[in-house]
């Protein structure tokens, strides 16, 4: 099974391993040399040239003194936020958004624009989506990041399908690449519920937790799993698409052929459908997703019956193949993120109760992301950021910068 590791050193090099070691030691805050040969278990008189080397490199700065005791002060070190940014791209069937962080995973800026992305095609939406960027960035990215709801080839950076947007084959990262004047691989392209998964997991519900499943809901349905640190693709990349999970056989007509896939009971536009007529303002695109789920939320607060049991056929629905998840997957934590966040206090327990059913009693915990919809923007912060954090070499040494 295809997997992408975050959070850990991947060259070959072990001199760039070591720095590699030393910089995510220090996402931990300011540490001393001696802290930081112990946390990172690299020999203590190798520390202090490793850590010379990533000052010069503009990613750690000098934090103050530690009183040391009956001895002398430690000098402290920390991570200098401002020596690399990243980038956080997201294409969603109705908007664009950025946003670039610093080294600490501190937000610099972020914007987010409507769009109708299916009748802008494909080039123009690249066109949109690089003059987003370019608002929000203060220098070159290290690292960009770019999520997509569909089926995506992220060894390619190549968008495969997706039927919201209407794209196939899109070529995201030599797109970008190419409007950006960045290097093509500094530039991942992956799928926005596999990159809600790492967002719960580094920043959410997951933090701390092996085993992960995340649920988004948004026109589509899909699901992403974090294992021990690794995002888990499947023998294609291609893991994770529970929205063409059967719940009703005999169900209406999916889009991908079958009957009664999650998707035709799950998809935003088919939860609104039941919720209120034609010509109900639950239906105005122009409210975009977001809106219109805050007026269902309001409306289900307010006790209007038809939204109340839109939602709750929405969570027996999501219990059903919840079930075949957990069954096969056992996660210690499902996470419900996307537009399903914001349901949640409805969605959990219908859920909860369908999976009490199961011939096994699942222990997993059932929770609404509490990064509702960003969670797919953070985990692409994280991972854009991950080039950095994997290889410190690729920031300039000063005397390299001085010379250019």
């Amino acid at each position: 099974m295809a997997v992408t590791r975050f959070g850990q050193a991947d060259s070959a090099n072990p001199r760039t391993a070591n720095l590699s070691a030393l910089l995510r030691t220090l996402r931990a805050g300011p540490l001393s040399r001696g802290q930081l040969a112990a946390r990172s278990q690299i020999a203590k008189a190798t520390v202090p040239g490793l850590v010379a080397e990533l000052i010069e490199r503009g990613l750690v700065r000098p934090a103050g003194l530690r009183p040391g005791g009956n001895g002398r002060p430690s000098q402290l070190v920390e991570l200098n936020g401002e020596g690399a940014y990243s980038l956080a791209l997201g294409i969603e069937a109705d908007r664009f958004s950025a946003v670039a962080s610093d080294l600490n995973g501190r937000v610099i800026a972020e914007r987010s624009e409507p769009a109708e992305v299916a009748a802008l095609g494909l080039h123009r939406s690249m066109d949109e989506l690089a003059h987003l960027a370019e608002r929000v960035l203060p220098g070159p990215p290290v690292g960009v990041t770019v999520s997509v709801p569909g089926l995506v080839d992220s060894a390619a950076a190549v968008l495969r399908f997706a039927p919201t947007l209407r794209w196939r084959d899109a070529e995201i990262a030599d797109l970008m690449a190419a409007r950006l004047n960045v290097p093509v691989d500094a530039i991942t392209v992956d799928n926005e519920a596999n990159l809600g998964a790492v967002g719960e997991s580094v920043a959410g519900a997951g933090a701390g937790v092996r085993e992960l499943f995340y649920l988004s809901g948004g026109m589509g349905v899909g699901g992403g799993l974090v294992s021990a640190g690794a995002i888990l693709r499947g023998a294609r990349g291609f893991a994770g698409e529970v929205g063409h999970i059967t719940v009703d056989p005999s169900g209406e007509r999916c889009s991908c052929g079958r009957a009664g896939c999650l998707e035709t009971k799950a998809g935003l536009a088919t939860v609104l459908r039941a919720a209120a007529s034609p010509g109900d303002p639950l239906h105005d695109p122009a409210l975009g997703v977001d809106g219109r789920v805050a007026l269902l939320k309001h409306r289900v607060l307010r006790g209007d019956a038809r939204s109340a049991t839109a939602v709750f056929e929405l969570g027996v629905a999501l219990g059903v193949a919840l079930s075949t998840v957990v069954d096969v997957l056992d996660p210690d934590v499902v996470v419900l993120g996307g537009y399903f966040a914001e349901l949640g206090e409805w969605l959990v327990e219908p859920v909860r109760v369908e999976l009490a059913t199961r011939p096994h009693d699942p222990h997993c915990r059932v929770v609404p992301s509490p990064l509702g919809t960003t969670a797919p923007m953070r985990g692409a912060a994280h991972l854009a950021a991950e080039r950095i954090f994997a290889d410190p070499t690729l920031a300039p040494l000063e005397t390299e910068e001085a010379s250019v």
